[in-house]
């Protein structure tokens, strides 16, 4: 694992930890110890509880994680796809209840692991405290769209906000859209909790409007403006 110097820069390419005044964000690399995960790997279960000297708080410094639940019969629900940079796992150190996913690595990566002890002498820092805040707001945001989306929208429509979301790093939020997601058609259509001939049928249609293209294993986002109005449609 890289040095705090060298990692500095580095997850402070994301939004929120660059949002953190230095103090703050050297503070928690110094706390963190460094995990490696492999292919499949998971860093936590639905359910774990958070014990004492354990890692709590995470920062994804290299690859991606996956944050998904399965049900009894198998079918799993991807919430989210991390990206490097993202810090994650807070809520059980705030309600003290356990794990609310599954996390897993969707190949090698590399994280950071600050201990719940760690976590909870920042959070008496008003900085970090704030940012913690503003990091659950983001997530219920996101969590109340979802909802809207699955109750409001047409199923095309949802496969385009979701785009829309994954093109500014889905968790990280980025200020500016890329042109290529880097999501397979299978991880979206969990993300979205619809089978894959339904999403590919859309997909289709979302070409033929000049919105997208399809790759093995990404999404170009071709228009981001026919990309919106498909996205605000109802």
């Amino acid at each position: 694992m890289k040095s705090t110097d060298e990692l500095l820069p580095r997850l402070s390419a994301n939004p929120w930890f660059a949002s953190l005044p230095l103090r703050e964000r050297r503070a928690m690399l110094a706390a963190s110890e460094p995990v490696r995960l492999r292919a499949g790997e998971m860093l936590f279960r639905q359910g774990d509880a958070v014990g004492a000297g354990r890692g709590a708080f995470y920062g994804l410094v290299e690859g991606h994680l996956k944050v998904s639940s399965l049900r009894e019969d198998g079918k799993e629900a991807i919430l989210v796809v991390l990206e490097a940079g993202n810090w994650f796992g807070e809520i059980s150190l705030i309600d003290r209840l356990p794990r609310t996913h599954d996390a897993t690595a969707l190949g090698a990566a590399s994280v950071l692991a600050m201990p719940n002890e760690a976590f909870d002498a920042l959070m008496q820092r008003a900085p970090f405290a704030q940012a913690v805040c503003r990091l659950l707001a983001a997530r219920t945001r996101s969590l109340y769209g979802m909802v809207e989306d699955a109750t409001l929208r047409s199923t095309r429509a949802r496969i385009a906000r979701r785009l829309l979301l994954l093109a500014r790093g889905d968790a990280t939020q980025s200020l500016h859209s890329r042109r290529d997601v880097p999501v397979s058609q299978e991880a979206l259509a969990m993300m979205l909790g619809i089978t894959r001939q339904t999403l590919s049928k859309e997909l289709k249609g979302l070409v033929e409007a000049g919105a997208v293209t399809l790759g093995y294993g990404r999404i170009g986002i071709e228009s981001l403006i026919a990309l919106e109005r498909l996205a605000g449609a109802t």
